[in-house]
Protein backbone atom coordinates (compact mmCIF):
# COMPACT_ATOMS: atom_id res chain seq x y z
CA UNK A 1 0.00 0.00 0.00
CA UNK A 2 2.85 2.37 0.82
CA UNK A 3 4.30 1.87 -2.67
CA UNK A 4 0.94 2.54 -4.32
CA UNK A 5 0.50 5.69 -2.22
CA UNK A 6 3.91 7.01 -3.33
CA UNK A 7 3.09 6.36 -6.96
CA UNK A 8 -0.22 8.20 -6.64
CA UNK A 9 1.55 11.13 -5.01
CA UNK A 10 4.04 11.27 -7.88
CA UNK A 11 1.26 11.14 -10.48
CA UNK A 12 -0.61 13.97 -8.75
CA UNK A 13 2.56 16.06 -8.67
CA UNK A 14 3.13 15.51 -12.39
CA UNK A 15 -0.44 16.54 -13.22
CA UNK A 16 -0.15 19.72 -11.15
CA UNK A 17 3.21 20.71 -12.58
CA UNK A 18 2.10 20.01 -16.14
CA UNK A 19 -1.00 22.11 -15.61
CA UNK A 20 1.25 25.00 -14.57
CA UNK A 21 3.18 24.69 -17.85
CA UNK A 22 6.29 23.18 -16.25
CA UNK A 23 8.09 19.91 -16.86
CA UNK A 24 7.18 17.08 -14.54
CA UNK A 25 10.71 16.89 -13.15
CA UNK A 26 13.76 19.12 -13.17
CA UNK A 27 17.22 17.75 -13.94
CA UNK A 28 18.26 16.09 -10.64
CA UNK A 29 20.88 17.96 -8.64
CA UNK A 30 21.90 14.82 -6.79
CA UNK A 31 21.97 11.29 -8.15
CA UNK A 32 23.89 8.04 -8.16
CA UNK A 33 25.99 7.19 -11.21
CA UNK A 34 25.38 3.98 -13.10
CA UNK A 35 28.09 2.38 -15.22
CA UNK A 36 25.81 1.43 -18.11
CA UNK A 37 23.63 3.18 -20.66
CA UNK A 38 19.91 3.36 -19.87
CA UNK A 39 17.62 0.58 -21.05
CA UNK A 40 15.18 2.50 -23.25
CA UNK A 41 12.47 1.40 -25.69
CA UNK A 42 12.77 1.66 -28.61
CA UNK A 43 16.54 1.41 -28.72
CA UNK A 44 17.62 4.86 -29.92
CA UNK A 45 21.14 4.67 -28.51
CA UNK A 46 24.23 5.55 -30.57
CA UNK A 47 22.49 5.88 -33.92
CA UNK A 48 22.68 8.13 -36.98
CA UNK A 49 19.48 10.07 -37.65
CA UNK A 50 18.16 12.37 -40.40
CA UNK A 51 18.17 16.08 -39.67
CA UNK A 52 14.42 16.18 -40.34
CA UNK A 53 13.22 13.14 -38.37
CA UNK A 54 10.41 13.40 -35.79
CA UNK A 55 11.31 13.34 -32.06
CA UNK A 56 12.72 10.03 -30.86
CA UNK A 57 10.35 9.59 -27.94
CA UNK A 58 11.14 6.60 -25.75
CA UNK A 59 10.01 4.85 -22.59
CA UNK A 60 11.52 3.02 -19.64
CA UNK A 61 10.19 0.25 -17.44
CA UNK A 62 9.52 0.43 -13.69
CA UNK A 63 10.53 4.06 -13.21
CA UNK A 64 8.86 6.67 -10.99
CA UNK A 65 10.45 9.55 -12.86
CA UNK A 66 12.38 10.06 -16.09
CA UNK A 67 14.46 13.04 -17.23
CA UNK A 68 16.48 13.34 -20.43
CA UNK A 69 18.87 16.10 -21.47
CA UNK A 70 20.07 16.49 -25.07
CA UNK A 71 23.12 18.68 -25.68
CA UNK A 72 24.24 19.48 -29.21
CA UNK A 73 27.94 19.59 -30.11
CA UNK A 74 27.25 22.81 -32.07
CA UNK A 75 25.02 24.36 -29.43
CA UNK A 76 21.41 24.30 -28.22
CA UNK A 77 19.93 21.85 -25.75
CA UNK A 78 16.63 20.24 -24.88
CA UNK A 79 15.25 18.82 -21.65
CA UNK A 80 12.17 16.62 -21.32
CA UNK A 81 10.69 14.51 -18.53
CA UNK A 82 7.87 12.19 -17.55
CA UNK A 83 7.09 9.21 -15.36
CA UNK A 84 8.19 6.37 -17.65
CA UNK A 85 8.19 7.94 -21.12
CA UNK A 86 9.38 11.04 -22.91
CA UNK A 87 7.29 13.25 -25.22
CA UNK A 88 9.67 15.89 -26.57
CA UNK A 89 8.54 19.27 -27.81
CA UNK A 90 8.56 19.02 -31.61
CA UNK A 91 9.61 22.65 -32.19
CA UNK A 92 12.54 22.43 -29.77
CA UNK A 93 13.58 19.08 -31.22
CA UNK A 94 13.55 20.42 -34.77
CA UNK A 95 15.61 23.45 -33.73
CA UNK A 96 18.14 21.21 -31.96
CA UNK A 97 18.59 18.98 -35.00
CA UNK A 98 18.91 21.85 -37.46
CA UNK A 99 21.50 23.55 -35.28
CA UNK A 100 23.54 20.34 -35.10
CA UNK A 101 23.33 19.11 -38.70
CA UNK A 102 26.54 17.22 -39.37
CA UNK A 103 27.27 17.17 -35.66
CA UNK A 104 26.47 15.11 -32.61
CA UNK A 105 23.93 15.24 -29.80
CA UNK A 106 24.78 13.75 -26.42
CA UNK A 107 21.82 12.25 -24.57
CA UNK A 108 21.85 11.82 -20.80
CA UNK A 109 19.11 9.82 -19.10
CA UNK A 110 18.09 10.10 -15.43
CA UNK A 111 15.61 7.73 -13.79
CA UNK A 112 13.95 7.73 -10.39
CA UNK A 113 13.62 4.31 -8.80
CA UNK A 114 12.58 3.74 -5.20
CA UNK A 115 12.53 7.48 -4.65
CA UNK A 116 16.19 7.83 -5.69
CA UNK A 117 17.66 9.36 -8.86
CA UNK A 118 20.22 7.64 -11.07
CA UNK A 119 22.25 8.97 -13.98
CA UNK A 120 23.32 6.68 -16.82
CA UNK A 121 26.26 6.75 -19.19
CA UNK A 122 25.26 9.10 -22.04
CA UNK A 123 24.55 7.87 -25.55
CA UNK A 124 24.76 9.95 -28.72
CA UNK A 125 22.90 10.78 -31.90
CA UNK A 126 24.81 11.63 -35.09
CA UNK A 127 22.78 14.10 -37.19
CA UNK A 128 23.13 13.44 -40.93
CA UNK A 129 21.45 14.42 -44.21
CA UNK A 130 17.69 14.67 -44.58
CA UNK A 131 15.44 11.76 -45.48
CA UNK A 132 12.48 12.01 -47.85
CA UNK A 133 9.66 13.37 -45.69
CA UNK A 134 6.95 10.81 -46.50
CA UNK A 135 6.77 7.08 -45.88
CA UNK A 136 3.85 5.07 -47.26
CA UNK A 137 2.95 1.58 -46.11
CA UNK A 138 0.15 -0.91 -45.76
CA UNK A 139 -1.16 -1.86 -42.31
CA UNK A 140 -2.41 -5.44 -42.21
CA UNK A 141 -2.83 -8.35 -39.83
CA UNK A 142 0.33 -10.46 -40.10
CA UNK A 143 -1.56 -13.65 -40.92
CA UNK A 144 -3.07 -12.30 -44.17
CA UNK A 145 -6.17 -14.44 -43.62
CA UNK A 146 -8.72 -11.69 -44.31
CA UNK A 147 -8.86 -8.74 -46.70
CA UNK A 148 -10.93 -6.46 -44.48
CA UNK A 149 -9.68 -3.68 -42.24
CA UNK A 150 -6.48 -2.92 -44.08
CA UNK A 151 -5.30 0.22 -45.76
CA UNK A 152 -2.47 2.14 -47.40
CA UNK A 153 -1.29 5.07 -45.29
CA UNK A 154 1.27 7.84 -45.55
CA UNK A 155 3.26 9.11 -42.60
CA UNK A 156 5.11 12.41 -42.46
CA UNK A 157 8.51 11.49 -41.02
CA UNK A 158 9.07 15.06 -39.83
CA UNK A 159 6.21 14.73 -37.34
CA UNK A 160 3.72 12.06 -36.29
CA UNK A 161 0.95 12.73 -38.80
CA UNK A 162 -0.45 9.62 -40.46
CA UNK A 163 -3.20 9.94 -43.09
CA UNK A 164 -4.99 7.23 -45.07
CA UNK A 165 -4.42 7.01 -48.81
CA UNK A 166 -7.12 4.36 -49.08
CA UNK A 167 -8.84 1.96 -46.67
CA UNK A 168 -10.93 -0.98 -47.79
CA UNK A 169 -14.15 -2.24 -46.21
CA UNK A 170 -13.88 -2.20 -42.43
CA UNK A 171 -16.52 -4.90 -41.93
CA UNK A 172 -16.97 -8.10 -43.88
CA UNK A 173 -19.06 -7.79 -47.02
CA UNK A 174 -19.30 -10.58 -49.57
CA UNK A 175 -20.12 -8.09 -52.31
CA UNK A 176 -17.43 -5.52 -51.52
CA UNK A 177 -14.65 -7.54 -49.91
CA UNK A 178 -11.34 -6.70 -51.59
CA UNK A 179 -7.62 -6.50 -50.97
CA UNK A 180 -5.24 -3.65 -51.77
CA UNK A 181 -1.51 -4.12 -52.22
CA UNK A 182 1.75 -3.37 -54.05
CA UNK A 183 1.69 0.44 -53.98
CA UNK A 184 4.56 2.01 -55.88
CA UNK A 185 5.76 5.51 -56.85
CA UNK A 186 7.51 6.74 -59.95
CA UNK A 187 10.95 8.07 -59.05
CA UNK A 188 9.99 9.01 -55.44
CA UNK A 189 7.24 11.29 -56.74
CA UNK A 190 3.80 10.68 -55.21
CA UNK A 191 2.21 12.50 -58.16
CA UNK A 192 2.56 9.22 -60.04
CA UNK A 193 1.47 6.22 -58.00
CA UNK A 194 -0.21 2.87 -58.47
CA UNK A 195 -1.63 0.05 -56.38
CA UNK A 196 -3.62 -3.11 -57.02
CA UNK A 197 -7.14 -4.03 -55.97
CA UNK A 198 -7.78 -7.77 -55.73
CA UNK A 199 -11.01 -9.79 -55.52
CA UNK A 200 -14.16 -7.65 -55.80
CA UNK A 201 -13.72 -4.30 -57.59
CA UNK A 202 -10.38 -5.64 -58.84
CA UNK A 203 -7.94 -3.80 -61.09
CA UNK A 204 -4.84 -1.62 -60.96
CA UNK A 205 -5.35 1.98 -59.85
CA UNK A 206 -3.12 4.58 -61.54
CA UNK A 207 -2.80 7.97 -59.84
CA UNK A 208 -1.78 11.16 -61.64
CA UNK A 209 -1.81 14.11 -59.22
CA UNK A 210 -5.33 14.43 -57.82
CA UNK A 211 -6.84 12.15 -60.49
CA UNK A 212 -7.09 8.37 -60.65
CA UNK A 213 -8.25 5.67 -63.02
CA UNK A 214 -8.54 1.89 -62.97
CA UNK A 215 -7.03 -0.39 -65.59
CA UNK A 216 -7.31 -4.11 -66.25
CA UNK A 217 -4.16 -5.95 -67.29
CA UNK A 218 -5.68 -9.22 -68.40
CA UNK A 219 -5.14 -11.12 -71.62
CA UNK A 220 -4.88 -14.78 -72.67
CA UNK A 221 -1.32 -14.06 -73.89
CA UNK A 222 -0.06 -13.12 -70.44
CA UNK A 223 0.13 -15.34 -67.39
CA UNK A 224 -2.05 -13.27 -65.03
CA UNK A 225 -2.61 -9.69 -63.95
CA UNK A 226 0.30 -7.44 -63.03
CA UNK A 227 1.73 -8.06 -59.55
CA UNK A 228 5.06 -6.58 -58.37
CA UNK A 229 5.61 -3.20 -60.11
CA UNK A 230 8.45 -0.88 -60.97
CA UNK A 231 7.92 2.49 -62.71
CA UNK A 232 10.41 3.47 -65.37
CA UNK A 233 12.20 6.60 -64.05
CA UNK A 234 11.61 8.76 -67.16
CA UNK A 235 8.98 7.04 -69.31
CA UNK A 236 5.35 6.49 -68.38
CA UNK A 237 5.85 2.73 -68.39
CA UNK A 238 5.66 0.11 -65.67
CA UNK A 239 7.34 -3.26 -65.57
CA UNK A 240 5.31 -5.84 -63.67
CA UNK A 241 5.92 -9.40 -62.76
CA UNK A 242 2.85 -11.49 -63.44
CA UNK A 243 2.58 -14.31 -60.92
CA UNK A 244 0.45 -17.31 -60.11
CA UNK A 245 0.82 -17.10 -56.36
CA UNK A 246 -0.45 -19.28 -53.54
CA UNK A 247 0.02 -19.73 -49.80
CA UNK A 248 0.73 -22.87 -47.81
CA UNK A 249 0.10 -23.07 -44.07
CA UNK A 250 2.26 -25.21 -41.80
CA UNK A 251 1.06 -26.71 -38.53
CA UNK A 252 4.46 -27.38 -36.93
CA UNK A 253 6.97 -25.31 -38.92
CA UNK A 254 8.35 -22.26 -37.10
CA UNK A 255 7.48 -20.17 -40.15
CA UNK A 256 3.74 -20.78 -40.35
CA UNK A 257 3.05 -19.42 -43.83
CA UNK A 258 4.92 -19.89 -47.07
CA UNK A 259 4.09 -17.85 -50.17
CA UNK A 260 5.08 -19.62 -53.40
CA UNK A 261 4.76 -18.94 -57.10
CA UNK A 262 3.72 -21.73 -59.42
CA UNK A 263 4.69 -19.59 -62.41
CA UNK A 264 5.81 -16.01 -63.06
CA UNK A 265 6.85 -13.83 -66.02
CA UNK A 266 7.72 -10.18 -66.72
CA UNK A 267 5.44 -7.81 -68.64
CA UNK A 268 5.66 -4.15 -69.66
CA UNK A 269 2.71 -1.75 -69.45
CA UNK A 270 2.64 1.54 -71.39
CA UNK A 271 0.38 3.93 -69.45
CA UNK A 272 0.20 6.47 -72.27
CA UNK A 273 -1.03 3.92 -74.82
CA UNK A 274 -2.77 1.55 -72.37
CA UNK A 275 -0.87 -1.34 -73.93
CA UNK A 276 0.79 -4.38 -72.36
CA UNK A 277 3.24 -6.93 -73.70
CA UNK A 278 5.44 -9.75 -72.48
CA UNK A 279 9.09 -9.12 -71.73
CA UNK A 280 10.13 -12.59 -70.56
CA UNK A 281 7.89 -15.65 -70.67
CA UNK A 282 10.11 -18.69 -70.12
CA UNK A 283 10.37 -21.88 -68.08
CA UNK A 284 12.17 -19.79 -65.47
CA UNK A 285 10.18 -17.95 -62.80
CA UNK A 286 10.95 -14.23 -63.30
CA UNK A 287 9.78 -11.79 -60.63
CA UNK A 288 10.49 -8.57 -58.66
CA UNK A 289 11.55 -6.21 -61.49
CA UNK A 290 13.43 -3.02 -60.67
CA UNK A 291 14.69 -0.31 -63.03
CA UNK A 292 18.11 1.27 -62.70
CA UNK A 293 17.78 5.02 -62.01
CA UNK A 294 19.03 5.80 -65.52
CA UNK A 295 16.25 3.65 -67.00
CA UNK A 296 18.62 1.78 -69.31
CA UNK A 297 18.72 -1.51 -67.37
CA UNK A 298 16.12 -3.69 -65.71
CA UNK A 299 17.02 -5.88 -62.72
CA UNK A 300 14.90 -8.86 -61.70
CA UNK A 301 14.98 -12.18 -59.88
CA UNK A 302 14.57 -15.55 -61.59
CA UNK A 303 14.55 -19.19 -60.51
CA UNK A 304 15.06 -22.36 -62.48
CA UNK A 305 12.29 -24.76 -61.35
CA UNK A 306 12.69 -27.96 -63.38
CA UNK A 307 10.31 -29.90 -61.12
CA UNK A 308 7.47 -27.69 -62.44
CA UNK A 309 8.31 -27.93 -66.13
CA UNK A 310 5.60 -29.28 -68.41
CA UNK A 311 3.26 -30.14 -65.55
CA UNK A 312 -0.42 -29.20 -65.62
CA UNK A 313 -1.54 -26.63 -63.07
CA UNK A 314 -3.14 -29.29 -60.86
CA UNK A 315 0.19 -31.09 -60.43
CA UNK A 316 2.50 -28.09 -60.70
CA UNK A 317 1.36 -26.53 -57.41
CA UNK A 318 1.77 -29.83 -55.57
CA UNK A 319 5.27 -30.40 -56.97
CA UNK A 320 6.41 -26.91 -56.00
CA UNK A 321 4.89 -27.08 -52.51
CA UNK A 322 6.66 -30.39 -51.87
CA UNK A 323 10.06 -28.91 -52.83
CA UNK A 324 9.69 -25.22 -51.90
CA UNK A 325 12.87 -25.17 -49.80
CA UNK A 326 14.86 -26.12 -52.91
CA UNK A 327 13.62 -23.19 -55.03
CA UNK A 328 16.17 -20.40 -55.14
CA UNK A 329 16.21 -17.13 -57.09
CA UNK A 330 19.23 -15.46 -58.67
CA UNK A 331 19.67 -11.78 -59.54
CA UNK A 332 19.59 -10.90 -63.25
CA UNK A 333 19.60 -7.75 -65.34
CA UNK A 334 19.11 -6.82 -68.98
CA UNK A 335 19.68 -3.63 -70.98
CA UNK A 336 16.78 -1.49 -72.16
CA UNK A 337 16.59 1.06 -74.97
CA UNK A 338 13.83 3.44 -73.86
CA UNK A 339 13.51 5.20 -77.21
CA UNK A 340 13.19 1.98 -79.20
CA UNK A 341 11.40 0.21 -76.36
CA UNK A 342 13.58 -2.89 -76.72
CA UNK A 343 15.37 -5.17 -74.26
CA UNK A 344 18.76 -6.84 -74.71
CA UNK A 345 20.20 -10.16 -73.57
CA UNK A 346 19.89 -10.91 -69.81
CA UNK A 347 22.99 -11.05 -67.63
CA UNK A 348 23.39 -13.12 -64.48
CA UNK A 349 24.40 -10.64 -61.78
CA UNK A 350 24.52 -12.91 -58.71
CA UNK A 351 24.36 -16.70 -58.68
CA UNK A 352 22.81 -17.12 -55.24
CA UNK A 353 21.64 -20.64 -56.02
CA UNK A 354 25.24 -21.83 -56.23
CA UNK A 355 25.61 -20.73 -52.59
CA UNK A 356 22.30 -22.34 -51.58
CA UNK A 357 20.75 -18.90 -51.08
CA UNK A 358 17.89 -16.98 -52.70
CA UNK A 359 17.57 -13.30 -53.65
CA UNK A 360 14.44 -11.12 -53.65
CA UNK A 361 13.43 -7.43 -53.73
CA UNK A 362 16.34 -5.88 -55.68
CA UNK A 363 16.50 -2.08 -55.45
CA UNK A 364 19.16 0.06 -57.16
CA UNK A 365 20.57 3.07 -55.32
CA UNK A 366 19.77 6.50 -56.83
CA UNK A 367 23.40 6.96 -57.90
CA UNK A 368 23.27 3.61 -59.72
CA UNK A 369 26.20 2.09 -57.82
CA UNK A 370 24.56 -0.40 -55.44
CA UNK A 371 21.86 -3.03 -55.69
CA UNK A 372 20.20 -3.59 -52.33
CA UNK A 373 18.49 -6.96 -51.96
CA UNK A 374 17.19 -9.46 -49.41
CA UNK A 375 19.09 -12.74 -49.16
CA UNK A 376 17.51 -15.80 -47.55
CA UNK A 377 17.86 -19.57 -47.58
CA UNK A 378 15.16 -20.26 -50.16
CA UNK A 379 12.05 -18.95 -51.90
CA UNK A 380 10.94 -15.51 -52.98
CA UNK A 381 8.79 -14.09 -50.17
CA UNK A 382 11.40 -13.23 -47.58
CA UNK A 383 9.12 -11.23 -45.30
CA UNK A 384 8.30 -14.65 -43.75
CA UNK A 385 11.87 -15.98 -43.61
CA UNK A 386 13.96 -15.51 -40.47
CA UNK A 387 17.06 -16.25 -42.56
CA UNK A 388 16.50 -13.06 -44.58
CA UNK A 389 19.12 -10.30 -44.30
CA UNK A 390 19.89 -7.16 -46.29
CA UNK A 391 22.81 -7.35 -48.72
CA UNK A 392 24.24 -5.08 -51.39
CA UNK A 393 26.14 -5.61 -54.59
CA UNK A 394 28.64 -2.87 -55.48
CA UNK A 395 28.24 -2.58 -59.24
CA UNK A 396 31.63 -0.87 -59.55
CA UNK A 397 33.59 -3.67 -57.88
CA UNK A 398 31.19 -6.63 -58.33
CA UNK A 399 31.56 -7.34 -54.59
CA UNK A 400 28.58 -8.50 -52.49
CA UNK A 401 28.32 -8.17 -48.72
CA UNK A 402 25.81 -8.09 -45.90
CA UNK A 403 24.72 -4.84 -44.25
CA UNK A 404 25.72 -6.33 -40.91
CA UNK A 405 25.25 -3.13 -38.93
CA UNK A 406 21.59 -2.88 -39.96
CA UNK A 407 20.63 -6.56 -39.91
CA UNK A 408 19.19 -8.55 -37.01
CA UNK A 409 18.61 -12.15 -35.96
CA UNK A 410 15.05 -12.00 -37.24
CA UNK A 411 13.43 -11.10 -40.56
CA UNK A 412 14.96 -8.14 -42.41
CA UNK A 413 13.38 -7.81 -45.82
CA UNK A 414 11.41 -5.36 -47.95
CA UNK A 415 13.38 -2.12 -48.40
CA UNK A 416 13.47 1.23 -50.13
CA UNK A 417 16.17 3.85 -50.74
CA UNK A 418 15.82 7.54 -50.02
CA UNK A 419 16.08 9.73 -53.11
CA UNK A 420 19.51 11.02 -52.00
CA UNK A 421 20.79 7.47 -51.43
CA UNK A 422 21.79 8.13 -47.84
CA UNK A 423 18.95 6.24 -46.13
CA UNK A 424 17.22 2.90 -46.37
CA UNK A 425 13.89 1.98 -44.82
CA UNK A 426 13.06 -1.71 -44.47
CA UNK A 427 10.67 -4.16 -42.84
CA UNK A 428 11.87 -6.21 -39.88
CA UNK A 429 10.41 -8.42 -37.18
CA UNK A 430 13.27 -7.87 -34.74
CA UNK A 431 11.08 -6.23 -32.09
CA UNK A 432 8.89 -9.23 -31.27
CA UNK A 433 9.29 -11.85 -33.99
CA UNK A 434 5.67 -11.52 -35.14
CA UNK A 435 4.90 -8.03 -36.45
CA UNK A 436 6.89 -6.16 -39.07
CA UNK A 437 7.93 -2.63 -38.17
CA UNK A 438 9.73 -0.13 -40.42
CA UNK A 439 13.34 0.55 -39.42
CA UNK A 440 15.55 3.31 -40.78
CA UNK A 441 19.30 3.04 -41.33
CA UNK A 442 21.91 5.45 -42.65
CA UNK A 443 23.83 4.26 -45.72
CA UNK A 444 27.24 5.90 -45.83
CA UNK A 445 29.36 6.91 -48.79
CA UNK A 446 31.60 4.00 -47.80
CA UNK A 447 28.82 1.60 -48.82
CA UNK A 448 28.16 0.53 -45.24
CA UNK A 449 25.04 0.89 -43.15
CA UNK A 450 24.79 2.25 -39.63
CA UNK A 451 22.73 0.89 -36.74
CA UNK A 452 19.03 0.88 -37.68
CA UNK A 453 16.29 2.42 -35.54
CA UNK A 454 12.52 2.08 -35.35
CA UNK A 455 10.09 4.56 -36.93
CA UNK A 456 9.45 7.18 -34.19
CA UNK A 457 6.00 7.40 -32.63
CA UNK A 458 4.41 10.07 -30.44
CA UNK A 459 3.77 7.39 -27.81
CA UNK A 460 6.57 4.78 -27.93
CA UNK A 461 4.17 2.15 -26.57
CA UNK A 462 2.36 2.35 -29.92
CA UNK A 463 4.90 -0.18 -31.23
CA UNK A 464 3.68 -2.67 -28.64
CA UNK A 465 -0.06 -2.01 -28.83
CA UNK A 466 -0.51 -1.89 -32.63
CA UNK A 467 -1.63 -5.37 -33.70
CA UNK A 468 -0.89 -4.84 -37.39
CA UNK A 469 2.19 -5.21 -39.54
CA UNK A 470 3.73 -2.43 -41.62
CA UNK A 471 3.97 -3.78 -45.15
CA UNK A 472 5.84 -2.44 -48.23
CA UNK A 473 7.42 0.77 -46.86
CA UNK A 474 8.03 3.24 -49.71
CA UNK A 475 9.64 6.69 -49.42
CA UNK A 476 8.52 9.72 -51.43
CA UNK A 477 9.56 13.34 -51.68
CA UNK A 478 5.97 14.58 -51.44
CA UNK A 479 2.55 13.52 -50.21
CA UNK A 480 -0.13 11.68 -52.16
CA UNK A 481 -2.63 14.34 -53.30
CA UNK A 482 -5.53 12.30 -54.60
CA UNK A 483 -8.45 12.17 -52.15
CA UNK A 484 -9.74 8.99 -50.60
CA UNK A 485 -13.18 9.92 -51.97
CA UNK A 486 -11.80 9.93 -55.51
CA UNK A 487 -10.20 6.53 -54.99
CA UNK A 488 -13.41 5.09 -53.53
CA UNK A 489 -15.33 6.30 -56.57
CA UNK A 490 -12.82 4.83 -59.03
CA UNK A 491 -12.59 1.50 -57.22
CA UNK A 492 -16.29 0.97 -56.50
CA UNK A 493 -17.91 2.61 -59.52
CA UNK A 494 -15.66 1.90 -62.51
CA UNK A 495 -14.78 -1.37 -64.20
CA UNK A 496 -11.46 -0.12 -65.55
CA UNK A 497 -10.01 0.17 -69.04
CA UNK A 498 -8.66 -3.11 -70.41
CA UNK A 499 -5.10 -2.82 -71.69
CA UNK A 500 -4.49 -3.87 -75.28
CA UNK A 501 -2.03 -6.72 -75.72
CA UNK A 502 0.73 -6.07 -78.28
CA UNK A 503 3.81 -7.94 -79.44
CA UNK A 504 4.84 -11.54 -79.04
CA UNK A 505 6.08 -13.43 -75.99
CA UNK A 506 9.84 -13.56 -75.71
CA UNK A 507 10.88 -17.10 -74.91
CA UNK A 508 14.66 -17.05 -75.52
CA UNK A 509 14.96 -15.19 -72.17
CA UNK A 510 17.41 -16.71 -69.75
CA UNK A 511 18.82 -19.36 -72.08
CA UNK A 512 22.26 -18.44 -73.38
CA UNK A 513 22.52 -15.35 -71.20
CA UNK A 514 25.84 -13.78 -70.22
CA UNK A 515 27.18 -13.64 -66.68
CA UNK A 516 29.02 -11.24 -64.37
CA UNK A 517 29.98 -14.15 -62.11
Amino acid sequence: MTHIYKVLQTLLLVVLLTACGKTAFDVPSSYEERATQADIYPDYKDITIPVNIAPLNFMTEGTEGLVVTLQGSKGEALTASGIDRIDMDTTQWRSLLQANAGGKINVTVYTMEGGKWFRYVPHHLDVAEAIDPYLSYRLIEPGYELYRQLGIYQRCLENFTQTPVYENNRSYSQADNHCINCHNFRNYDAERMLFHVRANHGGTVLIDGDKARKIQIKNPNILASGVYPSWHPTKNRVCFSTNQTGQTFHMYHAEKIEVVDTNSDLILYDADKNEVRNILSTDYFETFPCWAPTGDRLYFCAANVPQAANLPDSLRARAITATYTKIRYNLWSMPYDAERDTFGIPTLEIDAEAREKSITFPRVSPDGRYVLYALGDYGQFHIWHKSSDLWVKDLQTDSCYALTEANSNDVDSYHTWSSNGRWIVFSTRRMDGNYTRPFIAYFGKDGRARKAFCLPQRDPEHNVLLLKSYNVPELSRNAVQVSTATLYDVIYNTDGDTATYVGEPRTDGITGATSHQ
